[in-house]
């Protein structure tokens, strides 16, 4: 491909036009990039172009007819403006990952601490329930949490009423509704809520200890739980 020069101004000095297409974003630039694969594209490496441009166009432009700059200030205040975006954008990546850094270490201080997460399992061990709660995103007329066995059978509702927005801790003592304990072993929890009639988003929580703290791939924390459940930091609703 047979390379072209522009004449500037009236001194017939000329610019390759390689440095033109890269400044204009032409096909011919966009062409010769791919094929090489050395052509700079970043903010810096175009500002760089644009001012290598600019330079030659003052220092050969006829001074009785000048060539109109209007374009150029505006295509350098673009430039300027990717250059700021991209800096800004390392600036941000670079926050996000001190973020993530605090948050895995705050995480860390929960080991050993019980806290309420999202779970429909509880486990009843020598007589011994876990503390339950709901957790609802809106105030509720009416909130029920309902605990069946591994047979299906409802041993006990906990008819809560009306309740706020937000976390509420439920204490279950392990009895079924006439009052004696239930057996050892694993329970289904289900959480309901009405407003007015009107079914309402209710989500059961289960307490667990928390074991350890897992990051994820998105560098987020998690908490490892005693239950056998991973759940994120962000979900756990209350810290008992």
């Amino acid at each position: 491909m047979t390379s072209s020069s522009t004449t500037i101004g009236g001194s017939s000095a000329t610019v390759s036009q390689s440095l033109l297409d890269t400044m204009n974003g032409t096909s011919s630039s966009s062409s010769t990039s791919s094929s090489s694969g050395t052509s700079g594209t970043s903010g810096s490496d175009l500002q760089n172009t644009f001012l290598q441009l600019l330079v030659a166009q003052l220092k050969n432009q006829d001074p009785t007819d000048p060539m109109d700059s209007s374009q150029m200030t505006s295509q350098l205040a673009q430039i300027n403006t990717v250059s700021g975006i991209a800096n800004l954008n390392t600036s941000l990546t670079s926050l996000s990952t001190q973020l993530s850094a605090g948050q895995n270490a705050q995480a860390a201080l929960l080991i050993g601490s019980t806290v309420l997460a999202s779970g429909t399992t509880a486990t009843v061990s020598s007589g011994s329930a876990p503390q339950l709660g709901v957790q609802l995103t809106s105030a509720a007329s009416d909130v029920k949490l309902t605990i069946t066995n591994s047979a299906g059978k409802v041993v006990n509702t906990l008819d809560l009423g009306a309740q706020s927005a937000g976390t509420v801790p439920i204490t279950w003592n392990g009895t079924d509704a006439s009052g004696a304990t239930v057996a050892d072993g694993d329970y289904t929890v289900s959480a309901s809520a009405t407003i007015n009639g009107q079914a309402a988003t209710a989500t059961a929580l289960v307490a667990s200890k928390v074991q350890a703290v897992i990051q994820q791939t998105d560098g987020t924390a998690s908490l490892s739980l005693a239950n056998g459940k991973t759940v994120a930091l962000s979900s756990v609703a209350g810290i008992l």
